[in-house]
């Protein structure tokens, strides 16, 4: 499952309801949680084809720069229309809020801190999985349906590094809600557990990492992510850089039925 989540997941919802734990059947073992998930996980490049051939949705994208003083510099923002019969989206405009020193490379393209060294996408959860230690914390409901709450740890301190987001994955550690019934990821909350270098630290470096992913369901049995968010904290080359960013998905709609 590639999905923006990672790089790879703290918020919760107000309204948030505990499932009461009296009369309810016992918990599944977490080995056999963890492996529905990934088998669940498999169908979602599907999941999100099909989606987007039945669904129309607004998408709003929000980042917003800072420097290490937390002084705003760069603010992005786009509204798209997304789904059967939309056109493609223009590129999002980048409106600085002072003029930045020449010095201070603030665009995305110019950005290792924002573009190459965190691409959220470029994680998948099997990968998370052969590499996380998992225990369960019970059962809650989100968006009015129960979940499996799991809480995730490296699973040990001597993981494999064969690029530059392995160092992201292998120092993350958080919280997944897994759905009861399809097991698929309902939401997810993590954070980095210490400073990552990347490419040893020459190019830039990050000290703090928090991602929020929550996803919603359609009457179909399709997932969708309605809201994503991550902070960063961290240097790019010789700057130190804050980034924030927020995505949502709002009136989904559906407009097409299924071809057969």
């Amino acid at each position: 499952m590639k999905t923006n989540w990672i790089v790879l997941m703290a918020i919760l919802l107000p309204g948030r309801l505990l499932l009461a734990q009296t009369n309810l059947p016992p918990l599944p073992p977490v080995a056999e949680v963890v492996q529905r998930a990934l088998a669940r996980a498999a169908t979602e490049d599907e999941n999100d084809r099909t989606f987007n051939q039945l669904y129309q949705y607004e998408r709003t994208r929000l980042t917003e720069y800072r420097n290490s003083k937390g002084q705003l510099k760069l603010r992005e923002e786009k509204t798209t229309e997304n789904g059967p019969g939309t056109s493609p989206s223009a590129p999002a405009s980048a409106a600085p809020v002072e003029p930045p020193a020449r010095d201070e490379p603030l665009s995305e393209s110019h950005s290792t801190i924002r573009g190459k060294a965190l691409k959220v996408k470029d994680y998948s959860l099997a990968e998370l999985i052969s590499r996380f230690q998992f225990t369960a914390e019970g059962q809650e409901i989100v968006n009015g349906r129960p979940a499996l709450v799991l809480d995730f740890q490296p699973a040990n301190k001597h993981l494999p590094v064969h690029s530059y987001k392995d160092n992201f994955i292998n120092n993350a550690a958080g919280r997944v809600w897994v759905d009861e019934s399809d097991y698929a990821i309902a939401k997810a909350d993590l954070r980095l557990t210490q400073q990552v270098n990347v490419l040893g630290g020459l190019v830039g470096a990050v000290w703090k990492f928090t991602y929020f992913l929550e996803r919603e369901r359609t009457p179909e049995g399709l997932w969708y992510a309605r809201q994503v968010d991550w902070h960063l904290e961290g240097r790019e080359v010789i700057f130190n850089r804050i980034v924030d960013y927020h995505e949502k998905k709002v009136n989904a709609k559906k407009v097409s039925t299924p071809t057969r």
